[in-house]
């Protein structure tokens, strides 16, 4: 009985702590939306280069773009207890920074109409497209670091809208 309390509150596990994919068979499908974020701290001189366009590897913004929404339509291959989701929209942007904080902040959106969010999906977008970045330009800068993967938002379903300050 007290196992039972104690994971009662996690939704992908049972009463006894095992790990059990959530039953959406019973929710409503409602359309929804998540919006990720990531940061790829750069070297100022590997953002010249990315400026120029001198990247050995090519448009490193395209072959990001491309991957992150290759991987928000992968995430229940690599997300074990995700849920297979007809993503109806995916799009990746990216924004160049300057000054202490130099490198590219990475943005996705991902909406469904299904009974269960996009979070994962926003996530693992941003995740992959930084990872790709990181492969366009490791060769010129081996102290990029990956960081501050979040969630910015998400709207639809019984647990409402959220929106980070």
């Amino acid at each position: 009985m007290i196992q039972s309390k104690r994971f009662s509150s996690f939704s992908h596990l049972d009463t006894d702590g095992k790990v059990q994919m959530v039953d959406v068979s019973q929710k409503v499908q409602t359309e929804r939306l998540a919006k990720a974020s990531a940061w790829i701290r750069l070297l100022p001189s590997t953002m010249r280069a990315i400026k120029s366009n001198s990247i050995s590897k090519g448009d490193i913004f395209s072959a990001a773009k491309i991957a992150g929404i290759l991987a928000a339509k992968k995430v229940s291959e690599l997300i074990p207890l995700a849920h297979p989701i007809g993503i109806t929209h995916c799009d990746l942007s990216f924004q160049i920074l300057s000054g202490k904080d130099s490198g590219i902040k990475i943005f996705s959106t991902v909406k469904t109409k299904s009974e269960t969010g996009v979070e994962m999906e926003a996530l693992t977008a941003v995740s992959i497209a930084a990872l790709t970045l990181y492969d366009m330009v490791k060769a010129v800068d081996r102290a990029a670091v990956i960081a501050r993967i979040q969630l910015e938002e998400k709207s639809g379903g019984k647990s409402g809208h959220y929106k980070r300050n």
